[in-house]
């Protein structure tokens, strides 16, 4: 099973190269974020996407998330929900069978960082009741905190700023505690220029002077059978990168 996540910064404005994507990669899970559309905005053909599954969760220009199911791997259109704590339209959920999946863009917190914290907490007890439940999770997207100093270039350390406080990493960690594993860094654990976001200045992404904010983390069954988790720095304009996760996992998993 392939799972695909991209904070695409804009659905409309660079709806062609996500229609492009999508259609290469023929992933099996496509996780959205930052759309900055409602539902009746998003461009056709990807409002209802040949072959997938569509659920558009957004309110306009801001925020927004998506959640595209391959209908050759999940024969019945599942169930989309969001959970009592999205707000500012911020995370997508389906379940099939035993598995959870979620599609989550979590706060910046630059502008009220209570609010951001209020959020992650939040989600840990999410992963919590999913995991308390017997059942399983893959949760990705753009969580805008650096797990670690390695997680950001030397250049862009900055321990007062805002995805790099002690107090959001160990809330980050609490949430991976529940039963998750983050799968990108477990696949590499030594690599110092793991990096899904640049500043959209001075060459940055060329540069390869980022942070890493996008994760697919996964159950601990589930992250077992990880092959592969790879950032796509190459893929399109926005300042995030897609990442993509592919698991040994039979279909009706």
């Amino acid at each position: 099973m392939k799972v695909a996540t991209w904070n695409v910064n804009g659905i409309r404005a660079r709806s062609s190269q996500l229609l492009e994507w999508i259609r290469h990669e023929q992933a099996d899970i496509v996780c959205l974020q930052e759309i900055k559309s409602t539902p009746e905005q998003v461009p056709m053909p990807l409002c209802d996407m040949e072959g997938y599954w569509c659920y558009w969760h957004g309110a306009g220009g801001y925020s927004g998330v998506g959640l595209l199911i391959k209908r050759e791997t999940f024969a019945e259109r599942p169930k989309f929900e969001h959970p009592e704590f999205d707000y500012e339209t911020r995370i997508a959920t389906m379940t099939v069978a035993d598995t959870v999946y979620a599609s989550v863009y979590v706060p910046n917190g630059g502008k009220d960082f209570a609010a951001k914290m209020r959020f992650l907490e939040s989600m840990k007890s999410f992963v919590s009741d999913v995991h308390q439940r017997g059942q399983n999770l893959i949760l990705c997207g753009d969580i805008n905190i650096a797990r670690t100093v390695k997680d950001v270039h030397p250049k862009e350390l900055k321990p007062r700023s805002v995805g790099q406080l002690p107090e959001e990493r160990d809330l980050l960690e609490k949430i991976i505690g529940q039963g998750l594993v983050d799968v990108g860094r477990a696949l590499d654990p030594d690599n110092d220029r793991l990096f899904t976001w640049w500043a959209p200045w001075r060459n940055m992404r060329e540069r390869n002077i980022g942070w890493r904010l996008d994760y697919v983390l996964a159950s601990e069954k589930i992250a077992k059978s990880a092959a592969s988790c790879i950032v796509q720095r190459e893929i399109g304009t926005s300042d995030h990168a897609p990442v993509i996760a592919q698991f040994n996992l039979s279909n009706s998993n």
